[in-house]
């Protein structure tokens, strides 16, 4: 039979074996926000149009080119969030979040939406981690949220990626840089793409961040924005500085730096990779102090960030970076007829409750595919029941890494299991509530991603 369809064009399946490495980078990517006191927070997958051609900017190629909008069937125009910092800013103002103790730390993961040309690193549907903090102006904040992404990338394990800073600077010093860059690329402008042509008077920095070869070589003879810095900005960017010197981040200062969204100032940053060809950012992020006003909150600074799963992935397997080995079956048992089955039935799910992953057939198969299958899933341990094990209340129950068996009391199974050393939460929900946290044992956690 055909298959009916394929995957849309730019989007990718997640498949299990791929699932475990997903889940690693983001738990470890959560797990380190925990610490520097950021808390998750979901928001939709699509929103009003206007939200994001208003926050991410009308003259930028995400709003001009990119985005994913259509009218619902009240006629209303929603696009599909190409990013997630607009999103997020929408949720915090409109709950309220912005009038308690500031600075407010969120984190999430998500997916966003993009129509662009589909290559390595770079898919229509693709998902990111990101960390939002509201309500610091200070250059503490800035070094702060690189820290937390350089410490995301030591926990994975990741080498190789350089930070790069710049300041794209306030308002005030912008107009000024942007009037030199209109008179630069005024004797450029015959050669500009259309798109450029149209940003040149409506917002020229723009064109710093075109994709087109032409455009971008020109850029490359532009002003830079550093010698337009006001003395608030420059000060600004040299305490951020010192502060990425003291706690010993090394960074180079990249002038180029504009970022592709419209809501940034001041301090803007990427953390890149050469390993994953022409998509080499693996991080990017910066202040952006004017968005919660213009979307119509108090004005109220802030930065942020994101990294894309799929980028970081393909340079950890470019790179060759260790994943934790996946977990897998702590023991299967296997069964010889309806009443051995519905006992082998009661024994995995009392196994469950205590943490532990055990499983049994569910095909009727023969002891052979039964044990065929045992190895195939990575059992730890298993054993058969059949008329004999439930009369005689023992079971064999063999170690699948060395062959060895061991006879076991079927009432005294989980008890085993227990000493074996295996499964992920030793202890049960009863043993928390009834007799304190002491009886809670440790999770057994790979090394590589403690904390």
């Amino acid at each position: 039979m055909a298959i009916l369809t394929k995957a849309p064009r730019g989007t990718q399946d997640v498949l299990p074996e791929q699932s475990a490495k997903w889940q690693h980078i983001e738990k470890t990517a959560m797990k380190v926000a925990e610490l520097f006191g950021f808390k998750e927070i979901r928001f939709p997958t699509f929103e009003h149009t206007e939200l994001f051609a208003r926050g991410v900017g009308d003259s930028t190629d995400v709003v001009q080119k990119e985005m994913y909008t259509f009218l619902d069937k009240g006629e209303r125009s929603i696009t599909l969030r190409p990013e997630g910092t607009a999103g997020c800013m929408r949720t915090l103002i409109e709950h309220g979040l912005l009038n308690g103790a500031l600075p407010v730390k969120v984190s999430y993961l998500t997916s966003c939406f993009r129509y662009e040309k589909p290559q390595a690193g770079r898919l229509r549907e693709f998902h990111q981690f990101g960390a939002e903090l509201v309500g610091a102006a200070s250059p503490a904040a800035d070094a702060e949220m690189i820290a937390m992404v350089s410490q995301i990338f030591d926990q994975l394990q990741i080498e190789g990626i350089e930070l790069e800073i710049n300041s794209i600077g306030c308002p005030e010093c912008r107009a000024k840089y942007n009037e030199a860059l209109k008179e630069y690329f005024h004797s450029h402008e015959e050669e500009l793409c259309e798109t450029c042509r149209g940003r040149l008077e409506r917002n020229p920095m723009r064109i710093l961040d075109c994709k087109s070869p032409i455009c971008h070589k020109i850029g490359e003879g532009a002003p830079v924005i550093l010698d337009y810095l006001c003395d608030d900005c420059q000060a600004h960017f040299d305490e951020l500085k010192e502060r990425l010197d003291s706690i010993g981040i090394e960074y180079t200062v990249n002038p180029t730096i504009v970022r592709g969204l419209d809501y940034y100032t001041r301090t803007v940053f990427e953390f890149v990779s050469t390993n994953i060809g022409s998509q080499g950012t693996v991080c990017g992020g910066g202040r952006y102090d004017g968005l919660i006003e213009l979307l119509g909150g108090a004005k109220t600074p802030s930065i942020g960030f994101a990294m894309g799963i799929e980028r970081l992935l393909l340079l950890m397997e470019n790179t060759g970076v260790a994943f934790p080995e996946e977990s897998t079956c702590d023991i299967y048992i296997g069964s010889m007829g309806t009443k051995a089955s519905i006992e082998a039935a009661n024994l995995v799910n009392s196994l469950r409750a205590e943490g532990f992953k055990a499983e049994c057939d569910l095909c009727g198969r023969s002891v052979k595919a039964q044990m065929k299958y045992a190895d195939k899933i990575g059992a730890k341990l298993s054993c058969i029941i059949g008329d004999s094990e439930l009369e005689e209340g023992k079971v064999k129950v063999k170690n699948m890494g060395d062959g060895t068996s061991e006879e076991v009391e079927l009432d005294e199974l989980i008890e085993y299991v227990y000493e074996a050393g295996l499964g992920e939460i030793y202890g049960t929900l009863d043993s928390v509530l009834n007799d304190g946290i002491s009886n809670l044992k440790p999770l057994n956690i790979p090394p590589e991603i403690n904390f």
